[in-house]
């Protein structure tokens, strides 16, 4: 079959917020162009996992090739890239970007613009994208697309007064967009006779094929049987299949410049795919290789450990593969006096780390106990070296340290103007610096300056639980800045638990201890010796909880008589409580650790 001529295909990215459509209208299209049986059709089609489905967020973009007959009598190859809109996944995000021309804003005609659509067209516009605005929704009660036009036009600064009204529940006005992607979206550009130069955008592990890459053509073909090279690895292979998605797997002889596709070369190891390498054809190699990604870097980590140690090595392949299918998530091996062996793992945020947790107990059936997420700290010592700090455990000796410095973020709030007042009172309770402070229409955008470390843990859940879930959150990394931190070690039974040590600021440091001792009061069981719990910094105590023992009655078969045979049997008892404590071991409940780590306001 010949392929199509180049100036037919069109590919292009949905970019949105969070729940404003993306996945529905991706949905529609498919519809629309029939690339489903209507009996097969279901919601959200392109969310494949079933944690995509009951949050009903998407996780990992999704690719699809659709064919289109339009209105001029053409018919048209469109390749749809479904895009997350959450923060965390802003990696996915990119890349996406980087395999097409065109992107398809979407906003909600009765929400207007986020934090995250900001967010995500800025990564279209820097990536020289043909940018169509839709506004979604129009058919609610509270749709006010002239307004919303106003906003986008204001706000981003693009023109919007061609934008394509639409529902994309209903499906009210779908061909209208499918037009404006025809007419608007310019085609792709690439030379078949060149050679061979394919752009790694994804990849996956199938159980049966092995490693499954998802790749753009830039020039030249990719036929199945060709011997292909990857660029960064060096390495070899034989291409065995070549196709498409329809949403469906498609068997196809080739790819020519332009098309997106997958293919299998029975690659076996996880670490020989490396998202954004360039694959060309090892006979006729093309001479230097695309630009790929710049590589993403953890924001938040935190140790991973199996709660039943025998499950290490289970562990240690699963997240092999995960790493596979998500290049934002990173890891290495570490072993703490508390949880045995385990692995440091990198995030792009709290929500990722959720995620990549619940795969890793979903998909490969582990019991996973983790500990404190944290941020990566500076620690420039007296010797004038610095090192990176991953993990509170390895805090070097106050006594060689010079300076600390901390990460801060650049956040973008969006928000009603009736929160303002709670969500900048949060901000400045986190240590926040307000940098802007702008209105757009009746909402208030606020520019921050935060650090990390007071937004990693709960600061999205309060930020939509003081704003009733109206204001939406977007931030990026800043730079490092010194700060007086200390590392707060917690103490059971005179004992550390590496797992619970954290770094504070200094003026936070004996709040958050006497929270953390307060909370382990409730969560560890009692046992029958005097528990105490301590908060510290350095050799210094700052808190102190203390587990009062559990006693058993000895004085119980003692009716009447005199009182000083009960006073020999609760002495007796209290010389072997004191014994009990020098030899005592407290276990702590896994629950507990991630428990007491959650901050109450």
């Amino acid at each position: 079959m010949a392929s199509k001529p180049i100036s037919t295909i069109r590919n292009f990215s949905i970019v949105a917020h969070i729940d404003h459509g993306k996945s529905t209208l991706a949905d529609r299209l498919i519809e629309l162009c029939q690339g489903l049986p209507q009996r097969e059709l279901k919601q959200q089609i392109l969310d494949s996992m079933d944690i995509e489905r009951e949050r009903g967020i998407t996780i990992k973009a999704q690719t699809v090739r659709l064919t289109y007959k339009a209105k001029d009598g053409n018919t048209y190859q469109l390749n749809l890239m479904d895009t997350p809109g959450h923060v965390d996944f802003a990696y996915e995000v990119s890349r996406c970007l980087a395999a097409c021309e065109g992107s398809i804003l979407v906003v909600d005609a009765s929400q207007g613009v986020e934090a995250q659509t900001l967010a995500n067209v800025y990564q279209a516009i820097d990536n020289n994208h043909e940018i169509i605005p839709v506004l979604n929704k129009i058919d609610l009660p509270a749709a006010e697309p002239e307004r919303i036009r106003a906003q986008i036009e204001e706000v981003i600064g693009i023109d919007a007064s061609n934008a394509v009204l639409i529902s994309a529940k209903t499906g009210i006005g779908i061909q209208d967009v499918c037009e404006a992607i025809v007419h608007r979206l310019p085609p792709p550009v690439g030379d078949s006779e060149a050679p061979l130069k394919a752009l790694l955008i994804d990849s996956w592990y199938d159980t049966y094929l092995g490693v499954v890459t998802l790749v753009r053509i830039k020039d030249g073909v990719l036929k199945a049987g060709m011997r292909v090279k990857m660029l960064a690895t060096n390495s070899i292979y034989d291409v065995g299949e070549v196709g498409v998605f329809t949403p469906k797997k498609e068997k196809k002889d080739s790819l020519s410049p332009g098309e997106v596709g997958y293919i299998t070369a029975g690659i076996k190891q996880v670490a020989d795919c490396q998202i954004g390498d360039t694959i060309t054809e090892e006979r006729r190699p093309c001479l230097e290789p695309l630009p790929g990604f710049k590589p993403s870097v953890p924001v938040v980590f935190c140790g991973l450990f199996p709660a039943d140690a025998a499950d290490f090595e289970v562990l240690k392949e699963s997240l092999a593969k995960l790493r596979l299918n998500d290049a934002s998530f990173q890891y290495e091996t570490e072993s703490s006096a508390a949880l045995g062996f385990g692995f440091r793992c990198g995030f792009l945020g709290l929500l990722h780390l959720e995620i990549i947790q619940e795969r890793l107990e979903r998909e490969f059936d582990l019991d996973i106990v983790s500990t404190a997420p944290s941020v990566v700290y500076r620690v420039h010592k007296t010797n004038g070296t610095m090192v990176e700090l991953h993990n509170p455990a390895d805090m070097p000796d106050p006594v060689y340290i010079d300076f600390i410095e901390e990460p801060w973020i650049k956040a973008t709030i969006l928000t009603p103007d009736e929160y303002l007042g709670s969500i900048l009172a949060l901000c400045t309770e986190r240590r926040g610096q307000q940098l802007d402070l702008t209105y757009v229409g009746n909402r208030a955008m606020a520019i921050y300056r935060l650090p990390l470390n007071e937004v990693v843990f709960d600061f999205y859940d309060r930020l939509k639980s003081v704003s009733k879930g109206y204001a939406s959150f977007d931030y990026h990394l800043d730079d490092y800045e010194q700060s007086a931190l200390v590392k707060v070690s917690i103490l059971v039974n005179n004992e550390p638990v590496d797992a619970l040590s954290f770094i504070s600021h200094k003026d936070r440091s004996e709040n958050r201890g006497r929270e953390i001792c307060e909370k382990l009061k409730d969560l560890i069981p009692r046992q029958l010796f005097k528990i105490a719990l301590q908060a510290a910094i350095g050799g210094k105590v700052i808190a102190r909880e203390t587990i009062s023992a559990l006693r058993k009655d000895v004085t119980a078969k003692c009716y009447g008589g005199d009182i000083s045979r009960k006073r020999k049997l609760l002495d007796k008892q209290k010389k072997g409580k004191k014994r009990m404590r020098q030899v005592g071991h407290v276990e702590i409940p896994h629950d507990a650790f991630l428990q007491a780590l959650k901050r109450t306001e």
